[in-house]
């Protein structure tokens, strides 16, 4: 259950009593499970709070975009073996250190970096990422904040979740996956990649229903988006990391316009 009803009193010129539909935050415990010698052992990694649905991919994103696994290929199994818990199993050959950690992920709604030891833990190494022929017109662009609003199935009835969508050079909306937070949002998209091969990131705008943050350049990054538009502004260091990146950032999407912060992949802009 994504969303649940509640008797209020709405106070407007006139008192009444009515139901209104608000979205269900959940605890979500992530769990890993690698192989040392001969034996499977199972690792308690992070615990978020998050909407309920999705919460395969949700696991398989964050594993990818905190860098803990490189690709999908070095996932075996996802399972749930009890509510609001997921185990994730990686691939024999995959390394893992548990201690090599710098912090035990306990991340928020709100906050997906709480608990990082350092700045420098914040920063996760970004591979070198595949060649992008990804270019999209102004025109284009303009038209997603109403595409979006479109999707957003549980927003309409709600309106307290963000939202993140790849969106093709055509404005067409091709994945979307909501949430209470924004980062579990972009974690769930990232990770119903794993299962379609109709389209690779690189071949992909990002869109983010709110502001553009470091951490979400950074999952956007890792997982080898050319082009993020955030319907909010953009953080300092978004922008820092979107010209290391050389990434094209757009913010303040409106059907009438946005800015360019960095990039020239819209139109031969560049910033």
């Amino acid at each position: 259950m994504r969303h649940r009803d509640y008797r209020i009193r709405r106070v407007n010129h006139t008192s009444a009593v009515c139901e209104d539909s608000v979205s269900v935050e959940e605890p979500l415990e992530f769990k890993v499970e690698h192989r040392v010698a001969d034996a499977y052992q199972r690792y308690s990694l992070a615990v978020t709070m998050r909407t309920p649905g999705d919460d395969a991919d949700l696991a398989c994103g964050f594993l990818l975009s905190e860098g803990i696994i490189s690709g999908f290929h070095q996932i075996d199994e996802v399972r749930s073996d009890a509510p609001n818990t997921i185990t994730v199993r990686l691939a024999e050959d995959v390394y893992f250190d548990p201690e090599s950690l710098l912090r035990h992920f306990y991340t928020t709604s709100s906050c997906g970096v709480c608990g990082k030891t350092s700045l420098a833990a914040v920063k996760v190494h970004v591979d070198t990422k595949p060649e992008s022929n990804f270019f999209i017109s102004a025109d284009v662009l303009k038209v997603l904040p109403t595409r979006l609003q479109q999707h957003q199935r549980e927003f309409q009835k709600t309106g307290g979740l963000h939202a993140s969508a790849l969106f093709n050079v055509e404005g067409q909306i091709q994945e979307l996956r909501e949430d209470v937070g924004r980062h579990n949002a972009l974690d769930k998209l990232i990770g119903s990649l794993r299962n379609t091969i109709e389209y690779e990131p690189q071949d992909c705008g990002l869109l983010l229903s709110g502001r553009a943050s470091f951490e979400l350049m950074q999952k956007s990054a890792i997982a080898g988006f050319p082009l993020i538009a955030s319907i909010g502004p953009p953080s300092s260091l978004a922008i820092d990391l979107a010209q290391e990146q050389e990434m094209t950032l757009i913010g303040f999407l409106r059907p009438n316009g946005f800015n360019v912060y960095h990039g020239t992949r819209v139109n031969g802009n560049s910033a």
